[in-house]
């Protein structure tokens, strides 16, 4: 969903970069878990030298702040991570301040994270790009790993990623989404039931703030998910690791979801959701016409869902 604020800047105006490069690759790295060099390059200085992010990437190694694992299947590529000190050192940067902390033990417990989660980071790395090219903003703090939200009886739903943007024209334009990335490593159906998931967050109020309070309290008042939305999210899957054949019946499958679940076509009537296959986002943009509308119509940016 979107808020809309009037603009007051530039897009051609980037904002300085106050904090030394070394701070912005541990803060990257508490973010999103785990990142490789060229990740790392493209997230923080892309218009530099590689040098300009290994060099520093290796003297925090020699710190003891960050260390490694070798991807074998991708011409010795490494993927970094920091260790249990520098999980303790980044605790309290602002940025990560309330990010419940995932030490990696070692570089053999970091190699069973990379494929998922280099995956995500490479979804949120054609966003970033693509904000680039349309001077919009979205930073490699507008994208939080692995949001957790409760729902009934107990259970939590976990988002791969909540996306914050801001489109900049006229108007500045806040978009927010939960973006669950596929690599089809599941079946298709159970991913098609995350859909029912967050159509059980977009209704949940807790007991506290139902029952007994309901007759106070406007309506709506106590879904939970006000408490971090002004608005809900959208709901955006990134599908990759399969033919286009199959991805496509994988959206398919997520489609046939909206229509045949009463509390998900509920939500979808009011919520923007759709789908996309990540190579197309890295070709053609992220706001490329390439996002299937779960609800059916013809393909369009993930903007004018």
């Amino acid at each position: 969903m979107t808020t809309h604020v009037r603009s007051t800047t530039s897009p051609e105006i980037q904002p300085a970069l106050a904090e030394p490069l070394s701070h912005q690759l541990l803060t990257a790295l508490g973010q999103h878990r785990m990142a490789t060099t060229t990740q790392l390059h493209d997230l923080l200085r892309p218009a530099a030298a590689r040098q300009t992010i290994s060099a520093p990437l290796n003297r925090l190694r020699r710190q003891g702040l960050v260390d490694f694992t070798v991807l074998a299947r991708a011409g010795r590529t490494r993927a970094w991570f920091l260790t249990g000190e520098g999980t303790r050192l980044t605790r309290d940067f602002p940025p990560l301040r309330g990010r419940p902390p995932y030490p990696v033990s070692s570089a053999t417990a970091a190699s069973l994270k990379t494929s998922h989660t280099l995956t995500v980071l490479r979804t949120h790395l054609a966003f970033v790009t693509d904000a680039r090219k349309r001077g919009d903003e979205h930073g490699y703090l507008d994208w939080t790993p692995e949001v957790s939200h409760p729902l009934a009886d107990g259970e939590r739903i976990i988002a791969d990623a909540v996306l914050h943007y801001t489109r900049v024209e006229e108007e500045r334009t806040k978009l927010r989404a939960f973006v669950e990335v596929d690599r089809a490593t599941m079946g298709s159906e159970r991913l098609a039931t995350k859909l029912i998931e967050y159509a059980r967050l977009w209704t949940y109020v807790p007991q506290s703030a139902g029952r007994h309070r309901a007759r106070q309290q406007p309506a709506g008042a106590g879904l939970i998910w006000l408490r971090w939305y002004p608005v809900f999210p959208r709901v955006l899957f990134v599908l990759t690791g399969a033919s286009r054949k199959v991805l496509n019946h994988r959206i398919s499958d997520l489609q046939a979801m909206v229509e045949q679940h009463p509390l998900v076509a509920a939500m979808a009537r009011q919520v923007p959701l759709g789908a996309a296959v990540l190579e197309d986002l890295e070709v053609h943009g992220a706001s490329g016409d390439v996002w299937a509308p779960l609800r059916g119509g013809s393909s369009r940016s993930w903007t004018q869902l």
